[in-house]
């Protein structure tokens, strides 16, 4: 699936065209506070290589996020991870702080959720969240994840959410 879209948003699997919009994004120290700090051009460009190897692996990952006038609004995906040494595989999704507030991270949450648990058949997902983040939590919790525990992640505490096909 490289494409799908919600009421307001348009995903398209991630390209290397999307380079310079992941950077602007990842520079962004609002954006950046709850997805492991700000990285700079050249971190963004190995996770740009890390994240499409992803898809050419598993069939699935990240999508960038466009607003339905086709202006960059973020990503979002589904993809393994590993947490305290186990196999999991995770929601996650980062928007332009300019966007946030509207909406749009439930609505990606729920699609993102139908994605994995509806069309891949996945047994579960997960959702990480520094302890700290609110908004995001309370995404999880309206796209019906239950709060499982609270761990360390690389020195920040998060909690962990899942939700079962």
């Amino acid at each position: 699936m490289d494409h799908f879209s919600t009421d307001r948003l348009t995903a398209e699997r991630l390209h290397e065209n999307h380079l310079a919009d992941l950077v602007a994004l990842h520079l962004d120290p609002d954006v950046s506070r709850y997805i492991g700090g700000v990285r700079s051009a050249e971190t963004t460009t190995n996770y740009l290589a890390t994240n499409m190897a992803h898809w050419d692996e598993h069939g699935f990952g990240l999508w960038t996020l466009r607003s339905k006038d086709g202006a960059f609004a973020g990503r979002a995906g589904i993809r393994h991870i590993l947490v305290d040494d186990v196999a999991e595989i995770e929601i996650a999704y980062a928007f332009k702080r300019d966007l946030w507030g509207q909406g749009l991270a439930s609505e990606i949450a729920s699609a993102l959720t139908d994605i994995g648990l509806s069309q891949l058949a996945l047994p579960s997902l997960i959702g990480i969240v520094y302890v700290a983040n609110g908004a995001s939590r309370r995404v999880l919790e309206k796209s019906h994840y239950l709060l499982e525990r609270r761990t360390n992640r690389h020195g920040e505490d998060v909690a962990i959410y899942r939700k079962r096909r």
